[in-house]
């Protein structure tokens, strides 16, 4: 006897992906704009900082474009051959994104070293110039974004990509005015530096939650030996096996596992109360809500038919 619920979640995240696509779409033309524009002075100033900071950006375009296309999937409905839908989507998302951003703090790394001991000139002037337009871009991205930057993966990657560039284009300032008052060239240089050491914390992060996600493990927060305890106190239950917990996006924990309860469960009709029982308490009674779960509930002569057949196996 097993069974799952779904509650609709499907429908609610759809429309919150739709009504977070057009908060993509304008942070994203921002930051597309800001690029070229940055590229540009990159060229002309030779400021490694500047450079750094607009591959920095368009890492963030391309991750804002990636989370464009993530957002559209994830408002597709799911279907027999898609049963989640596109839901984790999101997750592979911000994965990439932050596979961008790790390959570009590296090379700051590197090529910031090598101008640490070979500094170059960079004018000032044309320098804080670029630093402010690349700065005002990253303010009015960040304030479109702001609000549902808790949505899901995907939203919260941009959003960080996004806030981040925006301390970037800060320190890109700041060498631009610590070179015209002292002539310190090496500004430019630590600024890139500066740029990465935001940069690379933030993609290991990044990287770290998605991957426990994509490998199926268990939620964060939900203890699976308290569960299994929890489950164990209710009446008429003897044993609890096969627990299962994973994410399948953001805000959808899923939990499985098979429920042995006495013979005379099932002879009476109570069984069926057990099992609301047992969803009822994996619902309300932890840290992390899990209403998305499946639980078979089964006497102890199929539990030892099981065991004898995976000894065989």
């Amino acid at each position: 006897m097993g069974a799952g619920h779904a509650h609709g979640h499907n429908h609610d995240h759809a429309a919150g992906a739709q009504g977070t696509t057009w908060r993509l779409w304008v942070a994203f033309g921002l930051t597309a704009g800001m690029v070229v524009a940055q590229a540009a002075g990159s060229i002309v100033t030779g400021s490694l900082a500047l450079l750094t900071d607009t591959v920095h950006a368009l890492t963030d375009a391309l991750g804002l474009l990636v989370a464009l296309v993530a957002a559209h999937l994830m408002s597709r409905p799911a279907s027999s051959k898609h049963t989640w839908g596109f839901r984790r989507v999101e997750v592979i998302a911000a994965l990439a994104q932050a596979s961008l951003l790790l390959a570009v703090g590296i090379f700051a790394v590197v090529e910031g070293v090598r101008r640490l001991m070979e500094p170059r000139e960079v004018p000032p002037t044309e320098l804080l110039v670029f630093g402010a337009l690349g700065l005002a871009c990253n303010v009015i991205a960040i304030l479109v974004l702001s609000s549902s930057r808790g949505a899901n993966f995907n939203m919260r990657a941009a959003f960080l990509e996004v806030a981040n560039d925006a301390l970037g284009s800060l320190g890109v300032i700041v060498a631009a005015v610590v070179i015209a008052t002292t002539g310190f060239e090496r500004a430019d240089t630590l600024a890139a530096l500066f740029i990465a050491a935001l940069i690379l914390p933030r993609a290991l992060r990044i990287m770290r939650e998605t991957a426990a996600v994509l490998m199926e493990f268990t939620p964060q927060g939900l203890d699976l030996d308290l569960f299994r305890e929890h489950i164990m106190g209710l009446h008429h239950v003897l044993d609890v096996h096969d627990v299962h917990a994973s994410t399948v996006a953001t805000g959808l924990p899923t939990v499985s596992a098979h429920v042995v309860v006495e013979d005379q469960c099932f002879r009476d009709g109570h069984a069926a109360d057990l099992l609301k029982d047992v969803k009822t308490c994996v619902a309300e009674h932890f840290d992390v809500s899990v209403h998305h779960s499946t639980f078979q509930i089964e006497t102890a002569e199929v539990m030892d038919s099981e065991s004898h057949e995976m000894l065989h196996d």
